[in-house]
């Protein structure tokens, strides 16, 4: 970040770095983060600018993490790196919610995971603005798929690097690799795994529908990226130039709730239209998954989120016998 020398309240220059650790400027979070960057040049009548960088150019997913918290990024759009606290593993808590209506409810700007996730994240020195919500994930496979433990036997899949979505991933019945996201696409097409899991199918159905043949929507996480900025650089702003920072970001959120489901939906179709075959399990199938996660992954994160934040969990987790999975 540079600043100017002589600066006083508000007529500071700024050029922030923002990174993605996925997405190139044609998907819908590059999009997203030139909205914020737009806003946040307009608002300040040009004195703050913000350089965007997309994936792969200034590194992998754990890297560009590093750096913000060192303060070399800026900002970033990020699934969160557990390396730090683990309690950020609460983001990741499979079948947490089970349809739109509680997932959104949960990530809104009032909801109870929001409110637990922003405190974590003022601890390891980073300013949560709030979720990026995309919906949920799946598994995307090439060659054969599973809705079920027995049938997953033997198929290797992708997972994020992260506490608990290769574990979620493996109670499932699959065998979880966990590789970092610049890495899957040669994963896939060489053989060392036969699709990738947890991402929704925008994600699959752009980067690799050349290798692959299924999207299976088990719903065991819902994917929500997070809006930071380090905290000394946000420490070092007025109030008002916080103002324009904090209030671009919460424009930019705001569009993305209203917009996600709409957008989730858009490239199921677009993937079914380009051959990919889109497979929905059945209540009772999803009702095993769900049982079989819960009972062997939760147990799991209580060491790590800590009891209390489990508590809350599982207070306000949704209710597989009565939820909308819709």
């Amino acid at each position: 970040m540079l600043v100017s020398a002589n600066a006083v309240a508000s007529d500071q220059k700024y050029n922030f770095k923002l990174a993605l650790e996925s997405g190139d400027r044609d998907s819908a979070s590059g999009k997203s983060m030139q909205m914020w960057a737009d806003l946040i040049e307009e608002k300040s009548a040009g004195r703050m600018k913000v350089g965007i960088f997309y994936q792969g150019e200034l590194g992998g997913q754990q890297e560009l993490f590093d750096q913000l918290v060192k303060g070399n990024i800026d900002m970033m759009l990020t699934w969160p790196q557990t390396s730090y606290d683990e309690r950020l593993a609460v983001n990741y808590i499979p079948y947490l919610t089970l349809g739109w209506e509680d997932a959104l409810n949960a990530y809104s700007e009032d909801g109870w995971l929001k409110n637990i996730l922003g405190p974590v994240y003022a601890d390891i020195g980073l300013k949560y603005f709030g979720p990026y919500p995309e919906g949920f994930g799946g598994i995307a496979t090439k060659g054969r798929y599973a809705t079920n433990f027995d049938d997953a036997q033997g198929i290797k899949v992708r997972s994020q690097p992260v506490f608990p979505l290769p574990q979620t991933v493996q109670a499932m019945g699959f065998q979880a690799v966990p590789i970092d996201w610049a890495e899957v696409y040669t994963s896939i097409q060489t053989g060392v795994v036969d699709g990738d899991s947890s991402n929704v199918i925008y994600w699959d159905y752009e980067y690799f529908r050349d290798q692959l043949d299924y999207f299976v929507h088990s719903k065991h996480n819902f994917s929500s990226y997070a809006l930071l900025m380090n905290n000394d650089t946000w420490e070092e702003m007025d109030e008002e130039d916080q103002a324009i920072v904090a209030e671009a970001a919460q424009v930019v959120i705001d569009k993305q709730f209203k917009d996600a489901r709409a957008e989730d939906e858009k490239w199921i179709k677009a993937a079914q239209e380009a051959g990919m075959e889109y497979v929905v399990p059945t209540r009772t199938e999803m009702q095993a998954w769900v049982d079989r996660v819960r009972a062997e992954v939760w147990p799991q994160a209580e060491p790590l989120i800590g009891k209390e934040l489990m508590d809350q969990l599982h207070a306000n987790a949704s209710d597989p016998h009565t939820a909308s999975q819709q």
